[in-house]
Formats: C-alpha cells, structure tokens, sequence
C-alpha cells in the first residue's frame, strides 16, 4: 500500500554517519553534566594524591572541589550562578587548603561559558567577578610575583571575550535570520495578492461584463445570450481554477513559487489569444500581435507578460469604455515589450495608478524591468512594459 501523498519518508543515514547521528542526538545537559563529572574526577584525583599537603583536611578539599566542577553542569541553563559559585570555591580553596592546579580551567570554562550563555547584560558580570577571584587565588603569590596573575587574568578575560563575541555574532545572524524570513513572507504575500488580484479580479469583471451584456439581449438575442452564459460558464471556471492554485501556495507556505504538482500551470503569452476571444464575447475587440520570438522566453517572463496584458486590459474593461484595444510582444536586444493601448476615453483628470497598476509596478520591478502607462496616442490609454531577457 502505498503511503498517503502528504507523508514523506526520511531516508536512513548512512552506517558511517550514524555513529554521529547519535551523539548529535545527545541532548546538551547530559554533555554538560559529563564535562562536570571529569572534572571532578580529575580534581578528586589530585586531591587524594596531595592530601598529606591540604590544610583544611581530604573532605572539605573534595566538597570544594565538586562546588567548583558541579556549577559546569549548569552552564548553559544558569551561567552566572554557575559561575559564581565556582568562582568562591576556587577562592576558598586557594585560601584555606591549597591550590589545585586543575579546578581554575573549570573555571575558565565557566567564565566562557558566562560570556556565551548569558544575557548580555548578565554577562558583563564576568570580568568583575573573575577580577576579584583572581584576587583571592593569587593573594599570595601575587605580592611577590604581579606579572603572573596579571597574564593568567589576561588569558580568563580572553576566554571571556571569546564567547561574549561568539554570543553576540549569533545573535546577530539570528536577527538577520528573522529580517529575513520577514522579507520573504512580506514579498510572498505581495506576490499572492498580485496572483489573486491579477487572475480572480480580471476574470471576476469579464463575468461582469458578460452579465451585463446578456442582461440587455436576453429578450432579444436568446442564441446570443446563450452564448455569453456559456462564457461566463467558461470564464467562472477559470477563476476557479486560478483561486485553487494560489490556495495551494498558502497551504504549502507560500514556498518558492513553482507549481504544485497536478496543478493546473499558470497562463503564459500562448495564452493571449485566448484572453482576447474571452473578452471579444463580453463586446471588447482584441487585436494580438506576438512576436515569434517572444514565445520562447523563460517561464517567468511568459507568465509576467501574460499578467501585465491581463492587467491591462481589465482596466480597460473597467475604465476605459474602449471598442477596441491592440496587444504587442515583441522581443529584441534581449528586451520583452509589452505595450497594449485602448481607444477609450483616455487619462481622467488627478490621474494617479490604482492597485493593479502599482502590482503591475511591483512585478516588473522585481523581474529588473521597467513600465510607464498614461495617454495613448492619438488619444486611450496606453501601458507599456519592458523586460530584460536573461
């Protein structure tokens, strides 16, 4: 039985990778716990060994020796409180028993950990408190040797720093991330808006028109207007069909704008002929004249220049009042042009473009194009648009 269309089987990964596959699959508190776990291994260890040299005793060396290795179990989840913690056992244990010459790299792993995990402002706390650790550790040896402790704070500072920074350029490339990703959706949503208005809009006032027109010949033309009510039939069908595919986008996420599978493909400059019979059955004459060569351009371009005429011409339905209209793609010196001027009543007065024509803009910007609409010559309206032909 084969499995549903909206399942999708994860391959198995290869034998040489699975043992990586599993320790990526090891959550981050279990390595953390670890890394705290061999620490304390290796200070108890140490701590055995020198016990005839500790001051205050083998049980009050291993209990602070497990304050300053335990808090690395917690880095991630609590750093600063890990890290202070740390920080006063190694204090105490440089100043009441003996300084073990294993528990300051926890400590500097504590430290880093600090300058990564935390919030920024929590993790300026770093610095400080290892100034003054390092005060308490080196209080003796530092009046005799200053340029010792002066080096080691250099190093835990460095440490620090290193992981503030990889904080912080993370940080960065996440809000990068999510600009991003605002973007995306942004310019997908303007994209569908374009697609629902282009498609469903243009097809929604050719219904109209044919309505309208089948009104008036109802009593008088019964085979007339029989056929308009087959058209606009036809033409709900289409508008259906197109809503369909842009709800497809939006249930798949609005991805990268390929057709889904199955779907009926979107129009493109073949189909031109065919919108101009469409709207030659609403009372609207087409003249289309397609250059050969503008047949064969890329995809996107044939379906751009197919919503830009579709654009065009619904505002000449809605607008215009034109008898006719003429249709041009032409392609030349690797340019697409698209020009369609109508014969109706022209540019009204406070002319300023409407919705469409600024998504008509908004595509042929994004395609590197240019486009310019306004009186047509001798009079009508005209909108031309040119694309670059990769």
């Amino acid at each position: 039985m084969s499995s549903p269309p909206y399942v999708r089987a994860i391959p198995a990964a290869p034998p040489s990778r699975r043992p990586i596959a599993a320790l990526r699959a090891v959550p981050a508190e279990r390595w953390d716990a670890a890394l705290a776990g061999t620490f304390l291994l290796l200070m108890a260890v140490e701590r055995i060994g020198a016990a005839d040299r500790l001051h205050g005793g083998l049980p009050l060396a291993l209990a602070l020796s497990a304050a300053v290795a335990g808090p690395l179990a917690v880095r991630r989840t609590r750093p600063l409180a890990g890290y202070l913690v740390g920080a006063a056992a190694l204090s105490a244990e440089a100043l009441f028993v003996l300084p073990s010459p294993v528990s300051p790299y926890a400590d500097l792993i504590g430290l880093y950990s600090l300058g990564l995990y935390a919030p920024r402002r929590l993790a300026w706390c770093g610095p400080f408190a290892a100034l003054l650790g390092m005060a308490a550790y080196f209080a003796d040896l530092g009046r005799a040797y200053p340029v010792i402790p002066a080096g080691v704070l250099f190093l835990w500072l460095l440490g620090w720093a290193v992981g503030y920074g990889a904080a912080r350029r993370s940080e960065q490339r996440e809000a990068a991330r999510l600009l991003l990703r605002r973007e995306v959706v942004a310019e997908e949503r303007a994209r569908l808006a374009r697609e629902l208005h282009d498609s469903v809009g243009h097809t929604l006032n050719v219904v109209l028109v044919q309505a309208g027109a089948a009104r008036r010949l109802l009593d008088r033309e019964p085979e007339r207007t029989r056929e308009l009510l087959s058209g606009m039939e036809h033409t709900g069908r289409e508008a259906l069909d197109d809503l369909d595919r842009v709800l497809g986008l939006l249930r798949r996420g609005a991805g990268d704008g390929d057709e889904e599978e199955g779907a009926a493909p979107q129009p493109g400059i073949a189909d031109l002929e065919r919108l101009a019979e469409r709207l030659g059955g609403a009372g609207l004459r087409v003249r289309v004249r397609i250059d050969p060569a503008a047949r064969r351009v890329p995809r996107s371009l044939d379906v751009s220049a197919f919503r830009i005429v579709q654009e065009a011409l619904t505002n000449t339905v809605k607008h215009a009042g034109a008898r006719s209209v003429g249709v041009t793609v032409r392609c030349a010196a690797g340019r697409l042009a698209v020009e369609v001027s109508d014969d109706g009543r022209g540019v009204p007065a406070g002319y300023a473009p409407g919705r469409g024509l600024l998504g008509v803009a908004e595509r042929v910007s994004v395609l590197g194009g240019r486009v310019e609409h306004g009186p047509g010559e001798p009079g009508g309206f005209r909108l031309r648009a040119e694309l670059p032909v990769p």
